[in-house]
């Protein structure tokens, strides 16, 4: 098994002012563990800019700049292709954004990157909607939560990021969950090390948009692995590996009971995404026997 090696600490400042309970900063700051102070990162506007600050606010201890929402690969390809002009092959470049940066309006430039084979580390923290800008719907809300977009919760379901990713034939993408710091942490680490770009797609729940007690945030992430509502993998040179195998999942109302946004779902709406979410899960199980 791969030893993750801390490389630095402290690269995040103390105070910064995340939301309580915000599984954000944990992603964030087990990044910096792993990735260390040889780091460039690219953080778009969203809930992550708060790490860039404002001027000599920022809580970050390493290089980087914000950039626009779109164009977070964009700015780290651009980094990346310096870099290496300048001979400089150890610094690792960061995109590190959020859903709707990434699996809405970024996910153009993020192709591009995956297509050009640029050795680019791409983490997506997934809160499932535009949370800073007011809980607005995503291509990664889940079906039957509601946001102020979306208020009856009816989404068509998200969109599948690690296999848009992975259908470009990259080296090494993964899914994990801030309640599995390990494992987390470990496929950071792998994802430093590949010979090309990776993706690191993290869930990530947020108290505020999700409507659920702060003091719960890593009991809402154990909940979505354990009823498969989040499935936690890895794809390695060609390679499928599930790192939750679960005999009998338990059941999604363990899960979404926990949370307002699924307050309105009526018996019927969770009868089927129970069914949605064994059918996905299933779907997985088979990839990687």
């Amino acid at each position: 098994m791969l030893e993750v090696k801390h490389q630095s600490k402290g690269l995040v400042s103390h105070g910064v002012s995340a939301c309580a309970g915000c599984g954000l900063e944990i992603v964030m700051r087990s990044a910096m563990r792993v990735l260390g102070e040889d780091t460039m990162i690219i953080i778009p506007p969203g809930c992550a800019a708060l790490f860039s600050g404002f001027g000599k606010e920022t809580a970050l201890k390493i290089p980087g700049f914000q950039g626009n929402l779109e164009n977070s690969a964009a700015c780290a390809s651009g980094l990346r292709a310096a870099l290496n002009a300048k001979g400089n092959t150890h610094t690792k470049v960061l995109a590190f954004a959020g859903d709707g940066a990434t699996v809405d309006i970024g996910i153009q430039a993020l192709s591009g990157v995956l297509e050009r084979r640029d050795k680019v580390i791409y983490i997506c923290y997934d809160n499932e909607a535009y949370m800073n800008t007011g809980i607005q719907s995503s291509s990664s809300t889940p079906q039957f939560a509601s946001t102020t977009t979306t208020p009856a919760g009816k989404n068509t379901g998200r969109k599948d990021l690690v296999q848009i990713a992975i259908s470009h034939d990259i080296p090494y993408a993964a899914t994990a969950s801030i309640y599995n710091i390990k494992d987390l942490e470990r496929k950071i680490e792998k994802a430093s090390e590949v010979d090309g770009p990776s993706l690191v797609h993290v869930h990530a729940p947020c108290p505020t948009g999700w409507r659920y007690d702060p003091s719960k945030t890593i009991q809402v992430a154990r909940a979505a692995v354990e009823t498969g509502c989040w499935i936690q993998y890895e794809y390695e040179n060609g390679k499928y590996t599930l790192n939750y195998n679960r005999k009998a999942l338990k059941p999604i109302e363990e899960y979404v009971g926990l949370q307002g946004r699924f307050k309105k779902m009526s018996a019927e709406d969770k009868k089927t995404m129970q069914e949605n979410v064994k059918a996905h899960f299933d779907k997985y199980t088979g990839k990687m026997i």
